[in-house]
């Protein structure tokens, strides 16, 4: 006899649907087992032959983290191309090389955590590289975009899974996992929501991660949120993953919850379903799901909702099906084709802000002063791979106008430190190799650590010349001349060792701080002095004194400034280029925000200095966000974020005019530090942010860029029909030489009941025309996009009336102008003895912040800081009468009634503090009204008010 095979599990039948799969293997799996499934490093289950999964691979710009890899634009960047088209091929690139790498290296996980959808509301958040634009319709376009790329086109498996990051109106690095957004519903529906549900509306999202943040005094990890919105959108179950150690910061910094295990089981029932804790060690969160099983917190069946979640991805990547996954064999990395697409996406991203005179495009023979802090830089920032190839400003153009046509001056100052014995800082020569950063990948390069097998610096009689870059509120960094950054690794000694700025705590920054007769080197990362000791220098020992052992104090003695190198080279040349901007790592950056829009003083300086000598400046940003720059005295301005391995390339083809630039400003630059709100002010509508808003002068407008040719713009045709309304136009090139144009079309609703964009981007589309040529383009704009949330009746309305329609080639270089008239729901009052007042759907307020009602749900109003607050209602119907006013309250203070900015009709105080913020009691008292009146709320002292009610 021989032994019969066993018969295939229906979990690894293909011809099933993952459906039934998913139902059988839920039933095999034990408890444990499922409980392990649910930290961010799920462990293999061998019995079944269920591999170990990850959740997360960072892949922003190109695949991250794990070593080299095709290096593309920033996601601003590819924000700036506003091409879909190109973004997916992008998405498509990124994805082939996750699956190629994957292939020789198994660390490297399907689970992408990217794009990331966060709007770029607010130009000092530090994250601004991470998103796409300020705007919820072309961030959807273009994360849209490029997640169809990650997940690829086959109809049933999915090249990888992406991930959408950080939900939900999270803007601001300062504080970040302890500050509460508040966000009332207008913002919410119209803004912040809108970029996540048009993006995984389109079908090609796996999940979302939420952010660090609260939203109206709720964290992000429990927001009900996830379950009233995020998963009705699509039939697809999406997975949840929390951010690094969130789940954790429930308890610890936010203290939300007093224990873990509440935290954790409220995380899960509210929707996430994959813990990112303790890096690889899932032991915490097992002990703390287990714990919260055996409270009661939990069931099996809440577990295995999430556990289902998370093998319909892994079923979708084609784990269980190797043989029929058509991504199994990709070997697609570091190709001709990719190497061409990360310079096509280069050279798309680069906006041309001014050209006075048409100084660009450059003659072939041009005599070139390139200058400035980043010319010879190629910057990577915290989510880009390692380089494979690499292209700076300076390459790039040394490469197409030659050599011996250019001069180089980094703009750096040259100093020596000198020491109080009177000798100098000392780099010694190594003979060691030279080692970049996280070349050989890590699951988390915040735990990389810094080199110890180089030798300390020590002093000498002559000592080193360094090049010095301050980079902005003091912040600065030193350059040995053989390329290395001082650096302290963990051991406390200062080496020349770090080919850049870089890690998680940047340990390359110092700061000089004036002490008596000189100053202190204070090192930024462990926020200690620099010492001289005898076997080396290192930082001091904490609350080491200035003698000594301790702090040592230094001269800086100058042996050249910056701004007189590139004076030097600037009054010889044809044209000097200035390449100026940030290191992704320093001043603005995940954990960090930015504080000015202003350049740097250092860059400042070097800028003056080259225009001074050379009236022919042009002025090339390279950064990761906006920045306030005079362009009065400068011909020519170009930006462009950091471009990846290409950059150099990309932007000496574009000065030369291989390429005609057609990038475009995918946010508002502004004009000054105070036209931007608090970075904490996330009423976009209130607070005048964005373009939609802004009622003062950009510096540049959101949608700006120019061309080396010149277009026009025709033909407008308008109709109305099938819930659509229809638009088209004809661009015609009538320039000399074939370019991109980025034609716009803005609506702006006319006379509107209440505040409304200024205008709003409808639609867009890059297209390629050569000389002469004309293209007819046609928009089909839902009658949905013209809709706002009503919070009169608590959803959304087309207002009926007349809109503007404008087409251009910015939000304020209109063409073309018409005017429609759509039919709508009139505005009807609010109906207060159905409704009542939900607090939180105020029309104004002055001194309000939206906070939790209760831990679960709902939204309630307080004053910030507890002080006073102003809430307006606007055309409240009291129908026949009321004779009473009904307030649900918690804390301490009081609530008064007013309407139409009259007098106080009612005073309702709370005889005592309550005993909880959550802890509400309903207090009334008699009010006498009729008709419809505009009612005016003032909240005194810290109270939460979650309604009001009226009867009688």
């Amino acid at each position: 006899m021989t032994a019969q095979t066993p018969p295939t599990p229906p979990f690894r039948d293909p011809q099933l649907p993952f459906a039934k799969r998913i139902d059988d293997l839920l039933a095999r799996l034990t408890l444990d087992e499922k409980i392990g499934f649910l930290h961010q490093y799920a462990p293999a289950v061998e019995r079944l032959g269920v591999a170990a999964f990850r959740t997360g691979q960072e892949a922003l710009h190109g695949v991250a983290w794990m070593g080299p890899a095709t290096v593309f634009p920033q996601a601003v960047g590819l924000g700036a191309t506003w091409n879909e088209e190109l973004v997916r091929r992008v998405g498509d690139a990124v994805a082939k090389e996750v699956r190629a790498m994957r292939a020789r290296d198994d660390r490297v996980g399907l689970n992408v955590w990217a794009p990331t959808v966060n709007l770029l509301r607010h130009p000092l958040w530090g994250r601004n590289e991470e998103g796409y634009s300020e705007d919820p319709r072309l961030t959807s376009a273009i994360a849209t975009a490029y997640t169809r790329g990650l997940r690829g086109d086959h109809p049933t498996y999915w090249r990888t899974a992406p991930v959408l990051k950080h939900w939900l109106a999270h803007n601001n690095e300062t504080g970040r996992d302890v500050t509460s957004s508040s966000v009332r519903p207008r913002v919410l529906h119209e803004y912040d929501l809108r970029a996540f549900r048009e993006t995984v509306g389109a079908g090609a999202v796996a999940g979302v991660m939420p952010a660090y943040n609260l939203v109206n005094g709720r964290p992000n990890h429990v927001s009900p949120y996830l379950r009233e919105h995020l998963r009705t959108w699509t039939d697809e179950d999406l997975l949840v993953c929390s951010d690094a150690g969130a789940p954790s910061n429930l308890v610890d910094s936010e203290h939300y919850f007093d224990t873990h295990e509440e935290a954790t089981a409220a995380s899960l029932l509210a929707g996430v379903d994959s813990f990112t804790d303790h890096g690889t060690d899932g032991s915490m969160i097992v002990a703390r799901i287990q714990g919260a099983l055996e409270q009661g917190l939990l069931t099996e069946a809440d577990l295995e909702a999430a556990v289902r979640r998370q093998l319909s991805v892994r079923f979708r990547l084609g784990e269980f099906d190797p043989a029929h996954d058509p991504h199994a064999g990709i070997e697609d990395f570091d190709t001709p084709a990719h190497r061409a697409l990360a310079q096509e996406a280069a050279e798309q991203a680069v906006v041309l802000l001014k050209n006075a005179d048409d100084l660009l495009p450059l003659a072939h023979d041009t005599r070139l002063a390139v200058v400035g802090l980043l010319a010879d830089e190629c910057k990577l920032d915290w989510y880009s791979g390692t380089l494979i190839h690499r292209s700076t400003p300076l390459e790039g153009v040394y490469e197409r106008f030659g050599a011996e046509r250019v001069e180089f001056a980094e703009g750096v100052d040259r100093v020596r430190l000198k020491t109080s014995q009177g000798v100098y800082l000392h780099v010694p020569l190594a003979d060691v190799p030279d080692e970049v950063r996280g070349a050989e990948g890590a699951l988390d390069p915040a735990l990389l650590a810094g080199r110890t097998d180089l030798p300390p610096l020590t002093t000498d009689a002559t000592g080193t010349e360094l090049a010095l870059v301050d980079w902005g509120e003091g912040v600065l960094t030193l350059r040995a001349p053989d390329g290395r950054y001082l650096s302290v690794a963990e051991d406390g000694y200062v080496r020349a060792s770090a080919d850049q700025p870089g890690g998680w705590v940047v340990q390359e920054t110092f700061r000089l701080e004036p002490h008596e007769n000189g100053h202190l080197l204070l090192h930024i990362g462990t926020g200690r002095h620099v010492s001289v000791a005898a076997d080396g220098v290192k930082v001091a020992e904490e609350g080491g004194e200035v003698s000594g052992e301790g702090a040592e104090v230094f001269e800086l003695v100058v042996a050249e400034r910056g701004e007189d190198a590139v004076a030097r080279v600037a009054e010889a040349a044809d044209v000097v280029l200035v390449v100026a901007g940030n290191d992704p790592h320093i001043n603005g950056r995940e954990t960090e925000d930015r504080t000015t829009l202003q350049l740097p003083p250092q860059q400042q300086r070097l800028l003056r200095a080259a225009r001074a000598a050379n009236p022919h400046t042009v002025l090339a940003l390279v950064s990761a966000y906006p920045y306030t720059v005079d362009p009065s005295g400068l011909p020519a301005v170009l930006w462009t974020a950091h471009g990846g391995q290409a950059a150099g390339t990309a932007l000496s083809r574009v000065l030369a005019g291989d390429v005609s630039p057609a990038g475009r400003l995918p946010q508002t630059w502004y004009a000054a530090d105070t036209d931007l709100p608090d970075l904490l002010d996330y009423d976009v509508i209130g607070s005048g942010q964005t373009y939609l808003y802004f009622e003062g002068t950009p510096l540049f407008p959101f949608g700006h860029g120019l061309s080396y040719a010149s277009f026009s713009y025709g033909d407008l045709s308008v109709r109305t029909e099938l819930g659509a309304v229809h638009v088209s136009f004809t661009v015609t090139n009538t320039g000399d030489v074939t370019a991109d144009e980025v034609a716009q079309l803005y609506t702006s609703a006319v006379n509107p009941s209440v505040p409304r964009p200024l205008s709003e981007l409808a639609a867009h589309r890059r297209v390629t025309l050569a000389p002469g040529e004309t293209a007819e383009l046609s928009f089909e704009v839902p009658l949905s996009a013209f809709e706002f949330w009503d919070v009169k009746r608590g959803g959304r309305r087309l207002e009926p009336g007349l809109y503007d329609l404008f087409v251009g080639a910015s939000s304020e270089d209109i063409r073309l102008r018409t005017t429609v008239t759509l039919t709508g729901e009139p505005a009807a009052p609010r109906d207060l003895l159905q409704r009542g007042l939900p607090a939180a759907d105020f029309d104004e307020h002055s001194g309000g912040e939206i906070v939790d009602r209760t831990k679960a749900a709902g939204d309630a109003v307080t004053p910030a800081g507890g002080d006073t607050a102003e809430l307006t209602y606007r055309h409240c119907d009291f129908g026949a009468g009321v004779t009473e006013v009904t307030v649900q309250v918690a804390g301490e203070g009081a609530v008064e009634l007013s309407l139409d900015g009259g007098p106080a009709l009612a005073r309702l105080a709370l005889p005592a503090p309550t005993s909880g913020p959550y802890d509400y009691i309903s207090l009334g008292a008699g009010v006498v009204a009729e008709g419809v009146h505009d009612v005016h709320i003032r909240l005194r002292g810290p109270l939460r008010l979650a309604h009001v009610g009226f009867s009688g």
